[in-house]
């Protein structure tokens, strides 16, 4: 499958993206509906790296870092798909992150569709998950248009409120593309 889309490069993470993590996910306005908040410093963002690194040996797939194909070296965004456990549940998550810059022009959906297409056609995941804020209605939509439906809440932070649990199967994403 193509790493990119129409106007996304997309490639695995590499230890030199430590910088540009801790530049979007040490970002207050990036974290805006994430009860954690943002990486409080680059180690933080070092240690999320190398996680994200080991993810990709254990399970030959993970977390992407995204930048526009006529701009591939500067990256505007993390995502991809990753194995987590939320409350008493494991899941195939999909997770993306954008700097501000790229807000608001359809990348987050152009990289969902993608992740979406490539878990189910390259790595013939049986489900696909997200997790979101209940507020966050962005992200709610960009899962929608990703195919993907709210199935149930579930709490995964503790002394927060409950998150939304999207979820699309393989078979019904495979009757809706044919």
């Amino acid at each position: 499958m193509q790493p990119d889309t129409l106007r996304l490069f997309i490639r695995p993470v590499t230890p030199s993206d430590a910088d540009d993590l801790f530049r979007i996910y040490g970002d207050p306005a990036t974290n805006t509906f994430n009860p954690a908040g943002p990486h409080p410093d680059i180690h933080h963002s070092q240690a999320v790296l190398s996680r994200a690194l080991s993810h990709w040996k254990s399970h030959g797939f993970g977390t992407w870092a995204i930048s526009l194909r006529e701009n591939p070296d500067r990256v505007i965004g993390f995502g991809g798909l990753s194995i987590r456990h939320f409350a008493d549940i494991t899941i195939n998550n999909l997770g993306y992150r954008f700097s501000t810059e790229a807000w608001g022009k359809g990348l987050a959906t152009e990289f969902a569709n993608y992740a979406v297409s490539y878990g189910f056609d390259a790595l013939k995941l049986p489900e696909i998950s997200a997790v979101v804020r209940a507020n966050h209605l962005a992200s709610q939509n960009v899962l929608i248009k990703a195919g993907l439906r709210h199935v149930q809440d579930i709490h995964d932070v503790e002394n927060a409120p409950a998150s939304m649990l999207f979820t699309l199967s393989h078979d019904e994403w495979h009757q809706k593309t044919g």
